[in-house]
């Protein structure tokens, strides 16, 4: 971040001034008004989704508009915006018009992290909330107080953030457009790198070259855990030092005793045992996560057994195999995963838990990563049993590239596509039986489908 930012940030920063934040109902938009109001900030907001509750926010004071519009910007000394509010909102458009400075989300963490003893941030292409959740898990059950901003819901804050009175910070950090540059790591994790985000990055190679900018983030005295087991990482990290997690034992933190289904294990740091896990979630993808919680967890000097009774305490994020209720004697779940990666991640997982039969609905995010990543799409969603495709979730983009979810439909064998969500629950629920796991998969609103076929909602 650059010290012109830093030093306006400080001076719109005080108590008493009147600070505006566009997209205020964000994930992490909201908690940063809360950090802020509690500063002594005179805090408005405004966003564009009424069905959001705004208790939290305006019992505390803080006036919410729904709708942009100029005039929210009244008596404002500075305006910041999610990354969903571009240059054409109406406040940004007055915001630059009367002069008023307009600062990025993650500029305006960034600088309050810098009042953290300990900021712990995690990055990676895959795995970062869940992560984030692990620690937070951890540091809770030490009783460290954290302040944590979670790009999800988190059953133990009842939110996807929290405001502590602790000198840590817990923070998600994402690597698209470079956000994470903005922050202040004194612990920065890195769970692992591959192509993704290529409407902003060209290549792996600008992949690798952002995530190294993160690393360097890091002071002298601070300390960046990596995923060693990871050959992009390595590569991004030559030559720099970092406390490495992985399976493989040449790691300084891997575990031994590994049960079939991962969930249990013996954590080995720095080359004594550290704890036992038991894990309430399944598959590899989550030890690694658990691995790289373990790893700050032993820097932090916290007790192995707080750290293995906080893991196994812990049974997933919102939309992380969340569980959703049933259909005709099949079980029905909810997951994030949008990368082919994290498909087949989650896949291998699901088929330890011993259904008969996986039915997946996927509704891919966005059409540019569709376009740029679809043969590992293709071969991805070959292994459900079942395969039900929903269209493309546009998100933040128009569809230029004339793509859509029948176009995978046309590769892998046996799928069906369907144009709206709820085709796809229909056809979920005329499918459904005993035996059957029902996956909705996406970033996007696939898990709507689910919920319109549970019997129980």
């Amino acid at each position: 971040m650059r010290e012109k930012t830093i030093q306006e940030l400080r001076s719109c920063f005080q108590p008493g001034t009147h600070v505006h934040l566009v997209g205020i109902c964000g994930v992490s938009m909201r908690p940063l008004a809360l950090v802020l109001r509690e500063r002594g900030l005179e805090i408005t907001g405004s966003d564009m989704n009424s069905s959001v509750p705004i208790d939290d926010l305006t019992s505390c004071g803080i006036r919410v508009s729904f709708g942009h519009s100029a005039e929210n910007l009244h008596g404002a000394a500075c305006v910041i915006r999610t990354a969903a509010a571009h240059n054409d909102n109406p406040e940004i458009l007055a915001a630059r018009a009367a002069g008023i400075p307009v600062f990025e989300r993650a500029e305006a963490w960034g600088f309050l992290m810098r009042e953290y003893r300990n900021a712990i941030c995690i990055s990676g292409t895959h795995g970062k909330t869940t992560t984030t959740a692990m620690i937070t898990h951890i540091l809770m059950e030490a009783a460290l107080d954290p302040t944590v901003m979670i790009g999800g819901y988190l059953p133990l804050l009842h939110a996807g953030h929290r405001i502590g009175k602790g000198d840590t910070i817990i923070a998600e950090s994402c690597e698209y457009c470079n956000s994470f540059h903005n922050f202040f790591p004194t612990v920065a994790v890195i769970n692992n790198i591959e192509e993704d985000h290529l409407d902003f990055f060209k290549n792996l190679d600008e992949i690798k070259a952002s995530f190294r900018h993160f690393a360097e983030l890091v002071p002298a005295d601070g300390l960046l855990i990596a995923n060693g087991d990871d050959a992009n990482v390595r590569d991004t990290l030559h030559g720099m030092s970092f406390l490495s997690f992985g399976m493989g034992s040449s790691n300084d933190v891997h575990p031994i005793n590994i049960s079939s289904d991962y969930r249990r294990s013996t954590v080995i740091c720095g080359g004594a045992p550290y704890c036992n896990l038991e894990l309430a979630v399944y598959g590899e993808h989550n030890l690694y996560n658990a691995l790289g919680a373990c790893a700050v967890a032993w820097h932090m000097g916290i007790d192995g057994e707080i750290a293995a009774k906080a893991l196994a305490s812990f049974s997933g994020a919102g939309r992380r195999m969340e569980f959703k209720g049933h259909c005709n004697g099949a079980d029905i779940y909810d997951d994030y995963a949008h990368h082919p990666h994290e498909v087949q991640s989650l896949l291998k997982a699901v088929r330890l838990m011993g259904y008969q039969r996986v039915v997946v609905a996927f509704q891919p995010h966005t059409y540019s990563r569709t376009h740029d990543l679809f043969d590992q799409f293709v071969e991805a969603l070959q292994e459900p049993d079942v395969l039900v495709l929903a269209e493309i979730y546009a998100a933040r983009e128009q569809n230029l590239l004339g793509i859509h979810s029948s176009d995978l439909a046309a590769k892998i064998p046996g799928a069906v596509c369907f144009d709206t969500l709820p085709e796809v629950a229909e056809y979920l629920r005329s499918i459904a039986q005993p035996g059957d796991i029902l996956l909705t998969v996406g970033a996007g609103d696939i898990y709507k489908a689910g919920e319109m076929i549970c019997e129980n909602a």
